[in-house]
Parts: structure tokens; sequence; C-alpha cells
């Protein structure tokens, strides 16, 4: 079949996102054409609340409730989604997922890596890492990896590794399976934000202007410095290194000046700190923009106008984009 056919260039390729948090699920639907480059739509945006109970952290303790959401939020696909073949990716809470970056030299001498790069022998040593660093079993953790190319800021080679308790994995995929859907990925909340972010600068910044990504979740602040696509610096907040969150952010910064400061999740927990956006523009002297899916909505497509500017949704849109990236 050639690429030419009429029928092939408009084809798109389709994928979910689903949060799943203490307040509820949410779906972000996306799709791209297969052929040719072209922009990502925003397709559908649904969400359905859970009983308090029905979470603690990030074990599920009612999985009925799960189910019904789940069913509630993708029966309401309209046609074009709903007959697609959709990628489905769910959040892993940020607090359950260890996420660790060893250099490719401590882990694998440096004649493990044949003619086509393929690092060989290096999954029983990153398996062993991550049973190190979680301080867990290996047949108690679902582990995923990939080495990262030695960059003009790094200079060496590195292995990111992500590792979860597998009970909470497996619990997530057999509520997804129960209620009609295939899960092909679980990504970690914070991660899924700063792709949606990224997502967004692209459309906000100039080419090469240094700026920091925030993401607010329930178990605290993370943050990221990035220059040319590259993430310079990370931090968290709380910490004990960090007296305050004010600190902490003129840490990540590193004394350098950002364009500006993309942020998303749940704006309400920085109450806890005694924190606003604005507070956040003063320390950072850089303006401010909250993640909206509405700047990247066509306009032609009948969304929930409050999902649409809500940033909570950055996590569901940026497991979404791992989907049609794929």
């Amino acid at each position: 079949m050639g690429f030419g056919n009429p029928v092939l260039l408009g084809a798109r390729r389709f994928a979910a996102g689903v949060d799943l948090g203490p307040r509820g699920v949410t779906l972000v639907v996306l799709s791209q054409r297969i052929v040719g480059a072209g922009p990502v739509r925003l397709e559908w945006l649904a969400s359905a609340p859970l009983a308090r109970e029905a979470m603690a952290g990030a074990e599920i303790i009612d999985r009925a409730a799960i189910v019904a959401a789940l069913r509630s939020v993708f029966g309401e696909l309209p046609r074009a989604s709903a007959t697609a073949s959709l990628r489905c990716a769910m959040a892993m809470p940020t607090s359950a997922t260890l996420i660790a970056t060893v250099p490719l030299a401590r882990l694998a001498p440096a004649g493990a890596v044949d003619e086509s790069g393929i690092h060989a022998a290096l999954e029983p040593l990153v398996l062993a890492e991550a049973e190190r660093v979680a301080g867990m079993e290996r047949g108690e953790l679902a582990v995923d990896w990939s080495v990262l190319p030695a960059t003009p800021r790094s200079h060496e080679a590195h292995v990111m590794i992500a590792a979860t308790a597998r009970q909470h994995l497996e619990a997530r995929i057999e509520c997804a399976a129960m209620a009609g859907v295939t899960l092909c990925a679980v990504d970690d909340e914070a991660h899924a934000a700063l792709r949606a972010m990224r997502h967004a600068a692209v459309y906000e910044l100039p080419p090469h202007e240094p700026w920091v990504a925030i993401w607010v979740g329930p178990e605290g602040v993370h943050g990221w410095f990035l220059a040319d696509d590259s993430v310079i610096r990370h931090t968290r907040f709380p910490a004990l290194e960090h007296a305050d969150l004010v600190e902490a952010l003129r840490d990540l910064v590193g004394g350098e000046q950002p364009g500006c400061v993309q942020i998303s999740g749940e704006f309400a927990m920085l109450r806890g700190v005694n924190f606003t956006l604005a507070d956040i523009g003063d320390a950072l002297a850089a303006p401010v923009l909250p993640f909206e899916c509405g700047p990247l909505a066509d306009i032609e497509w009948p969304l929930a106008a409050s999902l649409l500017h809500d940033p909570a949704c950055a996590v569901a849109f940026g497991l979404a984009l791992r989907g049609v990236a794929e």
C-alpha cells in the first residue's frame, strides 16, 4: 500500500490519557495524522468524580468505583474516537514511582556496547539498581528504563530508571480491563505533566529561551529548569535541603533568568504553604502561565469549558501525547 493513498493521508492516530486520582478520573483523547507533519488535535475531554474512600494514596480500595468511573468517561466518547484504535496510558502517583538517573559508565563496562548501540546485558544491572534504590525485591517491582545519550551539557550517557510496586501497576491494569480498556503504558504523573507543559511551551516561547515548568501534586511541588528542550535541573518541595518554596525555586534556576513559568496541577495545594501563583512569579521574576487545554483545542470541537481551562488536565494530556508519539 503506497503512502500516496489519499485514505492514508487523511488517517489519524488516536491516543487516550487517563489520570486516576483521589478526586476522580480525567480522560483526554488526542489525535495526529499518521502520514505527514501536522499538529496534535484535542478530540475529547471528560471527567468523573470518585468518592473519597475509593483510593488511599496510590492504593485502589474500591475497584468497582474505579471501574464505574472509567466506563463513564469512555462511554461519552464521540463516534470518531470510540471507533478508533486507541492507545491508552494511565497515570501512576508520583509518590509511588521511583525515578533514578544513573551514569551509564557506573552500570556497564565500556565494552558492553555492540555495533548497533544496544547495551548488552544491561537489563539485569538495571534491575539490580532498581532493587537497591527502591529497597524492594525485584519480583515485587515493575521497572522501565531507557538510555539517554550524552548531550553538550551532560557530556556522558545516562540510564533513566522508573520503578513502582507491581501491585499498584497490576491493580490499574485490572480495573481498566474490567472497564473494557486495554492499557498500553503506565506513566508517572509528574513526568506526564512535564510532557504536556513542554508541548504547550512550543506555542508560548521563542526558541532557545530557558524556562521553568512546575507541577503541583498531592505530595508537593516538582520544578524543572529547561533550556534547548533539555532538563537542566530538577527540584522537589517539601525537601530537607530547602527552608521554603522560594528558596527551592531560586536554587532551581541557579541565578539564570527564565523567560516564563509554565505551571499545572492542583493549585489549591499551594495554599498549604501559603503560596500563590503571583508569589511564584515574584520569586522567579518571570510571567506565570497556567497550563490549559483550551489554546490547543479546535474551536469546532464542543468540549467542556471547565476542563479546557483546568490546569489539572495536564497529566492526562501528557499521557495522551505519549500515545500519539509512539
